[in-house]
């Protein structure tokens, strides 16, 4: 396979231009922490100690290898034992404090690599890659580093880059611009042309994934023609792959695709949002919620976004509806007891979105849901802990209290109000908070004067 052939086609297509060399380097350059952990290859061989020597000549790196005992029947994505596998790497990233975890296990004459970091599966600005992306290499070219082919070590290095999450502004920078060497290194590299198509699908996704987490943040609709290039190639071979999880991840990316792309191309938001939900629905098909939980819970959350947007530009409240039934969904996945921080996040979307649907439906017991749910999220955000945003969850329940409350010309309900208002009343005015204090106050007397009418 003409690997340096199908990457030109696809990245410099479009009309878009090949890049020169880089030719220069960035002083103080930060190091992501990769670690490789020794492969399960049921045979003798090198394989994990091999790819991170490679990976040690790579720029922007800090590799180790570890080597220490543990039972690794759970790489074995068919045992089910997905939870084994994420807790054992977490456990690892921990020890390590890496950026990126790799796996190896040996399937048959292949190497699968998977890419685990410590926020795989979590809200905000998440790394595209998911830890069931496979990628293979033939078993028998990790005999030594000499038989490595530079584009395979160029490929991994680009799933460790695309794996990282940015954790500030200078990190997502430095991200971005490995990423770019990479894409510019691949362009010109023919030393993978005699793997055999049977590696297509999963060099053509990989290659998507870095190139959609290069391209995430530019707005140029012609990169996301590109990506979706990758992706569609892979599914074109799909007859090669043996395996339904790894069609999962590739229609998984398709939806990330557009709904990154959504965000960037104001003249067709709707029809971006209607491929991205279609793409994501396609994914959860193969990652299963009881086979695959944490790709389907965070697809499900996804969708739930991508729903309310979609209720948001066409009005249509059959969207809000499979909003709250997505975070739902999502709900089911990520609890309280292992995702503390990204289940409060959900239990306040969700507050807002049944709060929204309670106005509109006129109903009472939505409206109540939605309370049990900001108070859900009040379990984490403790009036000590962060005691502004605690206020706003006040100032939102008694909204509700207020809304049900005026509604129904419920005095208990008026007064509910007027004392989660004062709560939110007490925190403003304590922090200084002028204009905050002023709104909730004002919020007071309109719940004060309805109180004050039923009264009589």
């Amino acid at each position: 396979m003409q690997l340096l052939t199908k990457i030109k086609q696809l990245f410099f297509s479009s009309g878009q231009k090949e890049e020169p060399e880089f030719i220069f380097d960035i002083k103080d350059l930060i190091n992501f922490k990769v670690v490789v952990v020794e492969f399960s290859d049921n045979v003798e061989s090198r394989s994990g100690e091999i790819i991170a020597k490679k990976l040690k000549t790579q720029e922007g790196l800090e590799v180790s290898y570890f080597d220490d005992p543990f039972p690794k029947s759970f790489l074995n994505l068919d045992s089910r034992t997905l939870f084994d596998m994420i807790d054992q790497g977490l456990s690892i990233i921990d020890k390590t404090k890496a950026d990126v975890l790799i796996w190896g296990y040996r399937e048959g004459d292949k190497i699968r690599i998977n890419f685990q970091n410590a926020k795989q599966y979590e809200k905000e600005d998440n790394a595209f890659i998911s830890l069931m992306d496979c990628f293979y290499i033939p078993a028998d070219i990790n005999t030594s580093e000499e038989n490595f082919p530079t584009a395979l070590s160029n490929l991994i290095y680009g799933g460790v880059i695309s794996a990282i999450n940015p954790h500030n502004k200078e990190t997502q920078i430095q991200k971005k611009f490995l990423l770019k060497k990479i894409i510019n290194s691949l362009s010109k590299d023919n030393t993978a042309k005699s793997l055999s198509i049977e590696y297509m699908p999963y060099i053509m996704n990989l290659l998507g994934i870095i190139y959609l987490s290069y391209a995430y943040d530019r707005g140029d609709g012609k990169d996301y023609k590109i990506v979706k290039n990758l992706f569609d190639t892979a599914l074109n071979h799909q007859d090669l792959i043996k395996n339904p999880i790894h069609l999962g991840c590739i229609y998984n990316h398709l939806g990330q695709l557009y709904d990154a792309s959504s965000e960037y191309s104001p003249k067709r938001p709707i029809n971006h949002l209607r491929n991205a939900i279609s793409y994501f629905r396609q994914a959860q098909k193969y990652l299963s919620k009881y086979n695959y939980p944490y790709d389907y819970g965070y697809i499900s959350y996804r969708l739930s976004q991508l729903f309310y947007t979609y209720w948001k530009q066409k009005e249509d409240i059959q969207a809000l509806r499979d909003a709250v039934f997505q975070l739902r969904e999502a709900e089911k996945i990520y609890t309280y007891a292992l995702f503390p921080e990204f289940w409060a996040n959900i239990q306040g979307e969700l507050a807002h979105m049944l709060s929204l649907l309670g106005s509109f439906s006129n109903s009472e017991e939505i409206s109540e849901l939605a309370i049990a749910c900001y108070k859900n999220r009040q379990k984490v955000i403790t009036e000590k802990r962060d005691p502004l945003e605690w206020a706003h969850i006040q100032a939102h329940i008694g909204e509700i209290y207020y809304r049900l409350g005026k509604n129904s010309e419920d005095k208990s309900l008026l007064e509910e109000a007027l004392e989660y208002f004062h709560d939110s009343l007490y925190i403003y005015e304590n922090m200084n908070l002028g204009d905050e204090a002023k709104k909730i106050s004002t919020e007071i007397a309109k719940a004060s004067h309805s109180l004050n009418f039923l009264q009589g």
